[in-house]
């Protein structure tokens, strides 16, 4: 389940809100949302700790909390009021976490507002998870590399979660279904209307070498990992959880192939790490 919620007007503000009261049920705490998250965090584990990290779409703050449980100091970002409700209240009690309503595609006026903070930040990492990204178009995703390149420390990191046009589970499941105009829906350079619990969410796929490119003046490719090559997508959750062991053996061979970059533009998301470039920051 991909989440744009951190990106858009505020119309898109209000499409989001409408998730955040059940979205840990139906997704953080589901099966499949459970299986793709510790997904992403065994890669999560190899980082330092003590690392101050700027995370956009951060939805409910389950992630804000990992970082800090690991001794990283976090600012964790949405445009949804509802997510921003719901990541305060798990995170009220942590020094180490701040929650601010940010909008990303205005994140270079925000973060140079004195009233905002009180100097200039530089973050270690800049973190979004499931799909955030895939709420902008190619020049607002160029933008953004532009961006996040000014506010990152001398060795900073992005670390992303996005989407892809070539998902096989997603194309086998439209094609079962019978859906078969929908089996390569997002191997399109157009934007399409994805449902989100009754609302469209106008979103755009990325490969790899999309997002490379997109950086390609502020950041060098580290890594790529699939994540959910073999782990299903997560409106299949109530099928898997009926079938926990196929989806214990599906979760196995993830686990087989986590390293296996080439797999990514294939995966329902994959992760990609990219570092300050610094000829071109």
């Amino acid at each position: 389940m991909g989440l744009c919620a951190s990106l858009r007007n505020s119309k898109m503000k209000k499409d989001f809100d409408h998730i955040a009261k059940n979205y840990d049920t139906d997704f953080t705490h589901s099966e499949i949302g459970k299986l793709q998250r510790k997904s992403v965090y065994k890669y999560l584990e190899k980082l330092p700790s003590k690392l101050n990290i700027l995370e956009l779409n951060c939805g409910t703050g389950e992630d804000a909390l990992w970082f800090s449980q690991r001794g990283n100091t976090v600012l964790a970002t949405d445009i949804s009021e509802e997510m921003i409700k719901v990541a305060r209240a798990k995170t009220k009690e942590i020094d180490t976490i701040k929650i601010k309503q940010l909008d990303i595609k205005n994140l270079h006026v925000i973060l140079s507002n004195s009233e905002t903070f009180r100097e200039k930040p530089q973050f270690d990492l800049i973190f979004s998870n499931f799909g955030g990204l895939n709420c902008l178009n190619k020049q607002e995703l160029q933008d953004f590399f532009v961006s996040v390149s000014k506010i990152l420390s001398k060795n900073g990191k992005i670390i992303l979660v996005i989407m892809p046009k070539n998902t096989l589970w997603e194309s086998l499941y439209f094609l079962f279904k019978g859906h078969f105009k929908n089996v390569f829906r997002r191997n399109t350079n157009e934007v399409i209307n994805v449902n989100v619990e009754g609302k469209d969410v106008k979103t755009w796929y990325f490969n790899p070498r999309e997002i490379k490119k997109s950086g390609y003046n502020s950041f060098k490719l580290v890594k790529t990992r699939p994540i959910g090559f073999f782990i299903p997508p997560s409106y299949l959750e109530k099928y898997f959880k009926k079938h926990k062991r196929f989806l214990s053996i599906l979760d196995m061979l993830e686990k087989q192939i986590g390293k296996l970059g080439f797999l990514s533009r294939f995966s329902d998301h994959y992760l990609i790490e990219l570092k300050v470039n610094r000829k071109g920051h």
